[in-house]
């Protein structure tokens, strides 16, 4: 009998077969394991499966209401993960093979990995379990004599039973609280119709709490003018400057703004300027010697933060660069990990790495690799190798692998790297410190003046970092080092400059210091025990923190303006609505704290697995029920007011939890009855916005709503009064293309001057409300029923569209290049011509070719936005634009070359499905549009929709033989559906 030996990464299992080839013969390479006559090595990617609901749990309809709510199943199914479900069934196929008598898990040595090995063998199992022996390999080094070692001492699956008893609770705990919490407030907000998704979760909703208590310092703060005095003082060998400071100062921990060296009253700053103008001074100074060791080797966070400081890359980017650098170039070690040190047999390792970046290219740092050989810095030291503190990975530092060609992102992250590495083992910097004390004696007071110098003797590990490390460490703040002066000297007062200063409010987060508050997140919390559990995890991990971040600016809760992490109105109002139901805990890090605390009870065997997860239903029963009870009209917060009156009486507009309302006059009554949503389409209006809406009466285009149906789409606002309620009513404005499509009222074009022929049908293309459109394309006296749907925005994604650009288009099937459409997605401007696309039957964006002829390969996702962006705020929410842009596609394809011999649409109800498709939506016969309701009424009802991205439909057997794929994006659907229908 064989042994499967299943690791968590291919990487890591060629490690383990080139360090078992000595011991037990050579593996034969196959398409997905190695295999010798002892062993199968074979590993997976990550997670190759995640947990669910039971069938029977699964709620599909009416999720989103507090009816369902909670679901609490007793125990969790398991779903392959779709984009690895290949890994995951090779590496199924031999952990069932017969010949196969024993597992080894060497999955990485820490919590996650053994999720990700027992996940694998229960799905393996099916309905009972796989009934093979276990062992683990537990693996802190990756050196072929450690792997051999572990081989020698595999652990028992009764020693992993604690462990992997808290993997799971943790996993199942997340699930639990992330998915009650999410739909209790989605339910709560969506109360008052629309559909208003408020997603919650264990570590991003305590990581929003963090910015949005930023956001409140900085809005609370009330400037507070100060004054400095900074003189100047000449001595024998030249002038200096020092500032004034209190010595007899005491930290007040009521006023974190007093500081020694700040004066509150400006007539006692200038009279003591005015006191020691031009006096003689005696001089006090102590000079000793400093030393500064090199920052520690990186792990992931610590990297985020710097390149995100020195290169302004996000979090995400550095992560995607280091994982490059890792799996394309094989030049950095593995790269999400939370150890900034090595493991204690990695010296010779280090010292090989040293020797490869001495005889490398890296020419700029040769001489440095070189220095650090010769006079034998590369040796033992607990601040580098410690063993107790590499968890499941050590430290990111470079390979013995030189990398060849590389972007200049991915240079600019391996040369950060490689420096970081040579520096932590150079000897310190040393440094001569001054502090001069300089007196003033006026009467029967005395001021003080203080400078400080700091010259740089030695520059140790500096060196490596070149003249930018030694300007950024600087003898003082202006890069000088004190002129000397002699004991007893007397020095002369020349002038003193008073600096009106005012007090400034806390920084916004960037992603680097929300990635070190998100990794220091324990200190905030007061248990002295739970504060200890969260000692070493923080929020998140060093592999999900930049996922967090950007999972809270997919869903609106914070915006990235520059470097910085603004927290938007929606963000404000879910913290206020946590408060308001008494459920806090969502955003306070001592809930991980807690977690942390008892899953090291279970790996220990002092706490049972069944304890906690009672535990953490009741807190999910909790959540659920203090959403679903809460009964009061509003929830009490920090409201704004707004500075434009009523429209309809004069009164003063306040703000609550749902809306904006009139209050009357006085502003604390019922008010006139006038009022509008905060969150019209489940986008949350900021206090600026509202205050432009009801000033200006319109608003928009504005991106982040979200039809009934889940999908998102951009729109014009508009406050209009309708006169038979006497009232005014916030309505959606798409424009008058959109208002003659959907009421089928009469529309005349015939004075609207052709821009061309439509690419569809041959008909005069036109420019009508936001839209231009093929003046088939809506009814008319010579033609009552559109026959075609060719429309196009006059602004898409910010970018103006002009008519000479649209008559170039339809003429020549592409724009110029246009410089100014802005990314849904990441906000960012980019260049690129509209053209038309004929296969898909739509406007598309087509990409300029880059250096090196090679094009930016036009992207499915963002074609769709043109569309979403550009029609359907002309009139159309993306769902249905969607359907439009995709039918077009199959109609474009069998169209007449000439106009008068297109093809007419199919009547409704003439449309006959295939036996797959009447398996799905009935016999028929039915019209385009009914089949299309009919289909996305199946795909709802069933829960087809990928929950992460929910413009991917994922078939099930009914819907595989009409989709052809296991999923396929919603944009394709319309087509796949025409392709099973006859007239």
């Amino acid at each position: 009998m064989k042994t499967l030996v299943i690791a968590e990464k291919p990487s890591v299992a060629q490690d383990i077969v080139r360090a078992l080839t000595p011991v037990a013969g050579k593996f034969d390479k196959h398409d997905e394991h190695f295999e010798n006559e002892r062993y199968v090595v074979t590993s997976a990617v990550g997670h190759l499966v995640e947990i669910q609901a039971p069938e029977q749990f699964d709620v599909k309809r009416g999720k989103w209401s507090f009816a369902h709510l909670p679901v609490i199943p007793p125990h969790f199914d398991l779903k392959p993960v779709d984009k690895t479900r290949t890994r995951l069934n090779a590496v199924v196929r031999q952990a069932r093979r017969k010949d196969v008598g024993e597992l080894i898990n060497a999955c990485d040595a820490g919590r996650e990995g053994e999720l990700i090995f027992r996940l694998i063998e229960q799905y393996a199992g099916g309905a009972k379990p796989l009934g093979k022996p276990v062992r683990r390999l537990w693996l802190q080094s990756m050196t072929p004599q450690a792997i051999r070692e572990g081989f020698e001492r595999l652990r028992s699956d009764a020693q992993m039973q604690g462990l992997a008893d808290a993997a799971r609770s943790r996993s199942e705990a997340d699930w639990l609280v992330g998915i009650n919490g999410t739909r209790a407030m989605t339910a709560f907000n969506s109360r008052d119709g629309g559909f208003f998704l408020t997603t919650v979760g264990r570590v991003q909703t305590p990581t929003l709490a963090v910015v949005v208590e930023r956001e409140e310092q900085i809005r609370r703060h009330v400037a507070r003018d100060y004054w400095e005095l900074h003189a100047s003082f000449e001595a024998e060998a030249g002038s200096y400057v020092g500032k004034w400071f209190d010595p007899d100062w005491k930290k007040d921990p009521e006023d974190a703004e007093k500081r020694a060296d700040r004066l509150w009253d400006e007539a006692r700053a200038r009279a003591i300027a005015a006191a020691v103008q031009g006096q003689p001074a005696s001089v006090r100074e102590e000079s000793k010697p400093s030393s500064q060791l090199s920052p520690l080797l990186f792990d992931l966070t610590s990297l985020q933060r710097e390149a995100n400081g020195k290169f302004g890359f996000s979090a995400k980017t550095t992560l995607a660069l280091a994982q490059s650098l890792y799996e394309k170039h094989k030049a950095l070690t593995y790269p999400r990990t939370d150890s900034r040190h090595l493991p204690e047999d990695y010296v010779g390792v280090a010292r090989q790495t040293f020797e490869m970046l001495a005889g490398g290219h890296q020419t700029h740092l040769a001489p440095h690799a070189s220095k650090a050989l010769a006079e034998g810095y590369v040796r033992p030291g607990k601040r580098i190798f410690d063993n107790g503190k590499v968890s499941d990975h050590f430290a990111i530092i470079p390979t013995l692998q030189e990398p060849g060609a590389l972007s200049e992102a991915e240079r600019k992250l391996y040369d950060l790297v490689v420096r970081r590495f040579m520096a932590v083992f150079y000897p310190a910097a040393q440094y001569q410190v001054t502090t001069r004390i300089t007196t003033v004696e006026h009467g029967s007071e005395r001021h003080r003046f203080q400078s400080n110098g700091k010259v740089l003797v030695q520059p140790g590990w500096l060196a490596i970092y070149g003249k930018e490390a030694e300007g950024e460490q600087g003898e003082d703040k202006d890069g000088k080092s004190l002129v000397p002066v002699r004991p007893g000297e007397q020095v002369m007062h020349r002038d003193t400059e008073v600096k009106a200063l005012a007090t400034r409010p806390p920084a916004r987060y960037s992603e680097a210091t929300l990635l070190g508050a998100m990794e220091g997140a324990g200190k905030w919390i007061d248990d002295d025990e739970l504060r200890e559990a969260m000692q070493d995890k923080g929020l998140g991990t060093p592999a999900t923190r930049a996922a967090i971040i950007e999972g809270l600016i997919g869903e609106k809760y914070l915006l990235r303006e520059g470097r910085e992490l603004i927290p938007t109105a929606k963000a404000f109002q879910l913290m206020t609505l946590l408060r308001g139901l008494q459920v806090e805990e969502l955003s306070k890090p001592a809930l991980t704290g807690d977690w942390e605390y008892k899953l090291a009870q279970m790996e220990r065997g002092q706490l049972a697995r069944a304890d906690f997860m009672r535990e953490i239903a009741a807190m999910t029963e909790r959540i659920v029920r203090k959403a679903k009870e809460y009964d009061r009209d509003s929830v009490p917060g920090d409201y704004a007011q707004l500075a434009t009156p009523c429209p309809q009486c004069g009164g003063v507009v306040r703000e609550n939890y749902r809306r904006y309302a009139c209050t009357g006059a006085a502003g604390a009554g019922e008010g006139c009855g006038f009022s509008f949503t905060k969150t019209p389409g489940g986008r949350t209006f900021a206090t600026d916005e509202a205050e432009q809406f009801l000033r200006q009466r319109r608003i928009g285009p504005l991106e982040g709503f979200r039809s009934k149906a889940g999908w998102p789409f951009v729109a014009e606002l508009a406050l209009v009064r309708d006169e038979a309620a006497g009232q005014w009513k916030l309505e959606f404005d798409f424009g008058d293309d959109a208002r003659a499509e959907a009421s089928g009222e009469i529309v005349d074009l015939s004075d609207q001057p052709s821009l061309g022929a439509c690419p569809k049908c041959g008909g005069a293309v036109k420019a009508y409300g936001k839209s231009y459109l093929c003046e088939r394309s809506l009814p008319s006296h010579a033609q009552p029923t559109p026959s075609c749907d060719f429309k196009s925005g006059q602004v898409i994604l910010q970018q103006p569209v002009e008519p000479e650009q649209m008559r170039k288009l339809l003429a020549e099937g592409r724009t110029d290049v246009l410089d100014r459409f802005v990314s849904l997605r990441t906000r960012r401007p980019f260049k690129a011509r509209l053209a038309w696309n004929a296969d898909e039957g739509k406007v598309g964006f087509e990409f300029e070719p880059r250096e090196g002829g090679r094009k930016y390969p036009p992207r499915p996702s963002t074609a769709s936005k043109t569309i979403a962006a550009g029609a359907a705020p002309a009139g159309a929410v993306a769902r249905k634009s969607a359907k439009k842009a995709t039918a077009a596609g199959t109609a474009a394809k069998t169209r007449a070359p000439k106009a008068d011999k297109a093809p007419k649409a199919p009547r409704a109800g003439n449309l006959h499905p295939s036996p797959e498709l009447a398996a799905v939506i009935g016999p028929g016969p039915f019209g385009r549009g009914e089949v299309m309701k009919k289909l996305w009424d199946y795909i709802k009802a069933h829960g087809l929709q990928d929950p992460q991205d929910k413009r991917s439909i994922v078939a099930d057997d009914k819907l595989r033989p009409i989709l052809g794929a296991e999923r396929v994006g919603m944009f394709k659907l319309a087509g796949l559906a025409g392709a099973h229908l006859k007239a």
